[in-house]
């Protein structure tokens, strides 16, 4: 496909040199000197990226570029600023340019990088969009941004496991986002209208998890002042969720692998068989085989589980579905706070590019929620908690977004949800970060 550009400048010469850089890198480029040349330009042909200086004879680059953006609001602008515009450089940038070359050019690479750049985002958001409808039309799993090898080759797995009745055990690091590949297989499953029920089997003691997989009767412990029905129960018909499935004690897994083979459950206390129909989905950041090997993990039920194994890749091994994903979050983080422009700049992007994500995706997105607090127009390399090397500046970070989420609560009179729902985080998060600043979180 031949990518076309737009110049926009009233220097011949400069015009000139533009087309000329440009044109050796393979683009198509035409030219025009004025506002009403470019509208013309823009009347006979679609363009992909527009160059336009701000001092124009027949009005400015500012107007251009709110014409540009009303007709081809897709299209990035990259406006070109000579001495005394810098001010309206930034006025640019605020309303939606992509980014500012200098008049003189320092370097020819400068131009080419810009252009560059601004046509790989375009490309990659396109591709974001085609991948979201392909993914939506194949599973209905919206939800999850892929492009990178492994991660579609984990999606194609999904796809062939979901029609089936198949016990499916899922494993990755932690935040990796077992639990959405989870979903996005019992969402494409003829369980679909059933129940989906997730329990965390590292979250509970052992007497908890026991009651809360299997339930209890009435008066079986102390405490149990009525029946519980658990989430095997909940589930009959649909599919339970068991995450960090290898946190079990040796007693719960005979308990477990006796449900998956017969089907029959007794709750605590019980001496009544209750039959389950319910599809296991489980999930580890453990290497469960190894815990088999120390005695950790029974054998039997290992095997039991892993019928169809699916691994998720940490988000390091993913390449561009690091930028893909941190452009997604970002962009709905900011739609949550009214922030319809707000981007990543290129500097930033080579940051989260390079950095090794021991959090994953789940890091990735608390990290684009975070900025889209902080920041209103770009987001700098320097606004990120991370460098390529890792964690920079945690303290002064935690304290700028503490102040801020105190600010929001103030603001919404102490309501948790609207809170939440300003700052674009869920509740849960927010009542997490409110725990971790030693905050209370009754109402």
């Amino acid at each position: 496909m031949v990518v076309e550009l737009l110049v926009v400048d009233d220097d011949a010469g400069f015009r000139g040199l533009l087309r000329e850089i440009l044109a050796a890198e393979g683009y198509r480029v035409t030219v025009a000197g004025s506002v009403a040349e470019a509208q013309q330009a823009w009347a006979k042909r679609h363009f992909h990226l527009m160059v336009s200086d701000l001092r124009l004879p027949d009005g400015d680059g500012i107007g251009l570029l709110r014409w540009t953006r009303e007709q081809a609001p897709e299209v990035p602008v990259i406006m070109i600023t000579g001495f005394g515009t810098v001010t309206s450089a930034v006025e640019a940038m605020k309303l939606g340019a992509e980014d500012y070359i200098s008049k003189p050019l320092e370097s020819p690479d400068e131009l080419r990088l810009l252009v560059r750049r601004a046509l790989e985002r375009v490309e990659a958001a396109h591709e974001h969009a085609w991948l979201r409808e392909e993914e939506a039309a194949r599973f209905s799993c919206g939800s999850i941004v892929a492009g990178s090898p492994l991660m579609l080759k984990a999606l194609e797995l999904v796809r062939k496991v979901a029609p089936t009745a198949a016990t499916v055990l899922i494993t990755g690091e932690t935040g990796t986002g077992k639990e959405i590949i989870a979903r996005c297989i019992h969402a494409n499953s003829p369980r679909a209208a059933k129940a989906f029920v997730a329990v965390n089997c590292a979250a509970l003691s052992p007497t908890l998890i026991e009651s809360e997989l299997f339930g209890h009767e009435r008066g079986s412990f102390t405490g149990a002042a009525a029946q519980h029905i658990g989430r095997f129960e909940r589930a009959h018909g649909g599919t339970l969720f068991l995450d960090e499935v290898g946190e079990l004690e040796p007693g719960l897994q005979a308990k477990l692998l006796r449900v998956l083979q017969e089907k029959m459950l007794e709750r605590v206390g019980g001496s009544r068989e209750i039959t389950v129909e319910v599809r296991v989905i489980a999930a580890t950041n453990r290497d469960l085989r190894e815990s088999v090997g120390e005695g950790k993990f029974r054998e039997d039920l290992y095997y039991r589980l892993n019928m169809f194994p699916i691994e998720v890749p940490p988000l390091r091994a993913r390449g561009g579905d690091i930028i893909r994903l941190a452009q997604f979050f970002l962009a709905r983080a900011a739609d949550s706070l009214n922030k319809k422009h707000l981007r990543l700049t290129p500097d930033a992007e080579k940051v989260l590019a390079a950095y090794g994500w021991p959090g994953n995706v789940r890091e990735l997105e608390n990290m684009m929620e975070r900025v889209a607090i902080l920041c209103d127009h770009t987001v700098e390399a320097e606004d990120l908690p991370v460098t390529a090397a890792g964690p920079v500046r945690p303290v002064l970070f935690k304290d700028i977004e503490q102040q801020a989420i105190l600010d929001a609560l103030a603001a919404n009179g102490g309501n948790r949800t609207r809170t939440a729902q300003q700052l674009g985080i869920s509740v849960r998060t927010l009542q997490y970060r409110l725990k971790d600043y030693g905050i209370s979180t009754e109402p």
